[in-house]
């Protein structure tokens, strides 16, 4: 590829901004002090200075990615100028107006020949509020197409939709954070935050004084190790079977005379069907499906219902992750996490709650405002005439020429290059080619389009197979607003200038809508969107009505819903009534199934998948900071010494890890801290280190879910490899 010499310094924006970590859903606060000038160049590269800033969720604490994140707007191959593939196969440099014009051209001929619904849009978690609602806009008004989805698919959407049949609302954490350091007991499932957000262990630390830190992780991960020395109790079940381990908890509050029926019958439907569906699971039983001890689990059981409302316990709380839910049976799985909450008499009361933490940095308005395939701005159906016709007013189109709902990720990504599929596919914020699934079959269905279009600041794996490239600012380049894990609308604030060349997405898009002759003006002022945004989720269930850049600007803390300039937000959800028609949550009953990837002779291990602390995602920003590359410059295989000697391999040995997928290399560590039948692997490395090579693209039938987090391998020593 031909890459085109970076600036060798932007002018300033301006004077140092209080602003928020690129990352992840917790959303530190920081304060970016900008230099002099920002020169790109590698060999001197002055960049703005982090400074943490206190704020409810990290307080004052920032991880090693916070840190370092200003190193990416330095980054030495950044993207400055659009690429256009020639015919010769690779990517050369190009105007914008080339770039533009090529791609409204290909569009409009490939509509003309298959149709509408022949281009497709993947989004991301990543993308500001401002422009997740606009690519949703774009992608039904300017392209007129169903087809978009985004990656949060691959991260929230089991939780969300738990949560919504549950409580009528899909909200991370119905409650601020800081409301966790007065619990005497959380129930932490599938996560590892001492990893993916180091700050919010702060908040776990009133719990584990006391004893109750309860977590539920097939790995002793460092999490899982709080637990250790009196915080509280470990359960580490066999990968896949953490939905037996809730129903074997349900078991025991109701056995035991803990579930708190006064809340149930005043707040809740539907307990006497969970309560006999459970009956069944008694602890021994639990403890042959999934390796628990019968004893932990009644130790667990006690921890929390001791500190139950009904037992006048000072509060507890029970959250999930992406460990239980990236499975073909996630929702199953969170209903159950949500039917304990319930039995407890936790939802929707102060000092104790269910809640996920969402894991992408806007994970939680990404999916809100019209990413999603079924959803219109305010978390508004795209099925129902009363929400079509609201948004369709909001954006002056006639609501008959909004396009239904689509499908989700996986199955948007199966329509690829097939003959009456999808022809083209337009790419933001998301590094497909790492992250997906089945990343061979996905690569394999993104070479295979007429068309692909990537919008990216630095060439990922994704940006190296495109058609076209254009790009675009990150972080500090722009103005904007995410929401956080626990419902926060939060600004981010430009500090610097991108580099000459360089634009931002609602450019692109406006400009692309224009050339495609869109009915609907696309504004490119960050606040004008918001205020656009804001009309358009008025009244929807995600009610961003009272949200604008102004307030935000003035200091206020904004949670939504916030239904008008006058209302101050709502920080605790579900207090008063949960957001059903008839104001009471519902408990589903829910049974087990096996992992669809079981185990069978010839791939007799089980591989998961996850984070590590200096990686975020694909990679494809933290690969590229020198500090965190040295922390962790490759991924690893980490496996039970036992499994390690019943296979002969080594410590640092390079192994290759075989699923009905595809195949994974890479240096073996071993750890006592996981399960003799499984083995652990980073999912934010290319090449052959590529984990979701392995991965299973089967996904849960009510979210769309895939099921990352545990695949049938087999385990070898690598290829060439003298110790083989």
């Amino acid at each position: 590829m031909a890459t085109p010499a970076a600036s060798t310094a932007a002018p300033l924006a301006g004077a140092a901004a209080d602003t928020h970590c690129p990352y992840c859903a917790l959303q530190c606060a920081m304060t970016l002090t900008p230099p002099l000038t920002l020169d790109l160049t590698p060999e001197k590269a002055a960049l703005p200075t982090v400074g943490p800033r206190d704020f409810p969720t990290n307080r004052g604490g920032l991880c090693q990615k916070g840190w370092t994140s200003a190193s990416v707007l330095g980054a030495a191959d950044r993207l400055t100028t659009p690429l256009i593939r020639s015919a010769a196969g690779e990517l050369a440099p190009a105007t914008w107006d080339e770039a533009l014009d090529l791609i409204a051209t290909r569009l409009l001929a490939l509509q003309d020949e298959h149709g509408q619904d022949c281009v497709g849009v993947f989004g991301g978690g990543g993308l500001t509020n401002e422009k997740a609602y606009t690519l949703g806009k774009f992608a039904r008004v300017a392209l007129g197409t169903p087809f978009i989805d985004y990656n949060g698919r691959f991260c929230m959407s089991s939780a969300a939709a738990g949560a919504n049949r549950a409580f009528g609302l899909d909200r991370g954490l119905p409650f601020p954070l800081a409301d966790l350091g007065g619990a005497q007991a959380i129930l932490l499932l599938g996560s590892n935050p001492s990893e993916t957000m180091p700050p919010f262990v702060q908040h776990l630390a009133g719990a584990r004084s006391r004893g109750g830190l309860v977590v539920v992780d097939p790995r002793h991960s460092p999490t899982a190790a709080l637990t250790d020395d009196g915080g509280g109790l470990h359960l580490q079940p066999l990968p896949g079977t953490d939905i037996v381990v809730l129903l074997g908890l349900l078991h025991l509050v109701w056995a035991t005379g803990r579930a708190d029926t006064p809340y149930l019958a005043e707040r809740v439907t539907g307990a006497e069907d969970v309560r006999a569906s459970v009956s069944e699971w008694w602890p021994e039983r639990v403890e042959r499906v999934t390796g628990v001890p019968a004893d932990d689990l009644r130790r667990a059981a006690e921890i929390l219902a001791a500190a139950a409302p009904l037992a006048s316990g000072s509060g507890a709380y029970v959250l999930t992750g992406r460990g239980v839910e990236q499975h073909a049976h996630g929702t199953d799985t969170v209903t159950a996490a949500i039917n304990l909450a319930l039995a407890l008499g936790l939802p929707g009361r102060v000092g104790s709650g269910y809640g996920c933490l969402t894991g992408q940095g806007n994970g939680q308005g990404g999916r809100e405002h019209g990413q999603k395939a079924d959803q219109l701005p305010g978390y508004r159906s795209i099925s129902d005439p009363a929400a079509r016709a609201h948004v369709a007013a909001v954006w002056s189109v006639d609501p008959d020429t909004l396009p239904g709902p689509g499908v989700p990720a996986m199955q948007l990504l199966g329509r690829l290059g097939e003959p009456g599929g999808i022809r083209a596919l337009l790419v933001h914020g998301s590094n497909l080619v790492v992250s997906a699934p089945g990343a061979v079959q996905v690569t394999e269905r993104l070479r295979a389009l007429d068309l692909l279009v990537v919008c990216d600041f630095v060439p990922s794996e994704t940006a190296l197979l495109a058609d076209v490239v254009l790009p675009v600012t990150q972080w500090a380049e722009e103005e904007g607003t995410m929401t956080s894990l626990e419902g926060r609308v939060i600004r981010r604030r430009k500090v610097i200038d991108p580099p000459p060349g360089v634009r931002s997405e609602l450019d692109v898009w406006a400009a692309l809508a224009g050339r495609l002759g869109a009915p609907a003006r696309f504004e490119t002022d960050p606040a004008l969107v918001m205020d656009e945004l804001a009309r358009a989720s008025a009244g929807g269930i995600a009610d961003y009505g009272g949200v604008s850049h102004e307030r935000l600007d003035r200091g206020d803390e904004i949670h939504w819903p916030c239904p008008d300039p006058a209302h101050p937000g709502t920080p605790r959800a579900l207090l008063d009534r949960f957001a059903t028609p008839d104001g009471r949550a519902r408990m589903l009953p829910v049974e087990p199934r096996g992992v669809d990837d079981e185990l069978r002779s010839d791939a007799p291990y089980y591989a998961i998948t996850g984070r590590v602390l200096q990686h975020y995602q694909s990679g494809a920003q933290t690969r590229r900071v020198r500090e965190l590359v040295a922390g962790e410059p490759r991924a690893f295989v980490q496996l039970h010494p036992r499994t390690a000697a019943t296979l002969g391999i080594e410590e640092g040995q390079d192994v290759t890890l075989t699923s009905a997928r595809g195949s994974c290399t890479a240096p073996a560590r071993l750890s006592r801290e996981i399960r003799p039948e499984s083995v652990f692997v980073p999912f934010h490395f290319p090449g052959a280190e590529r984990a979701n090579a392995l991965t299973n693209p089967a996904t849960d039938p009510v979210s769309g879910m895939p099921e990352f987090k545990v695949t049938a391998v087999s385990i070898r020593a690598a290829q060439g490899d003298p110790r083989a």
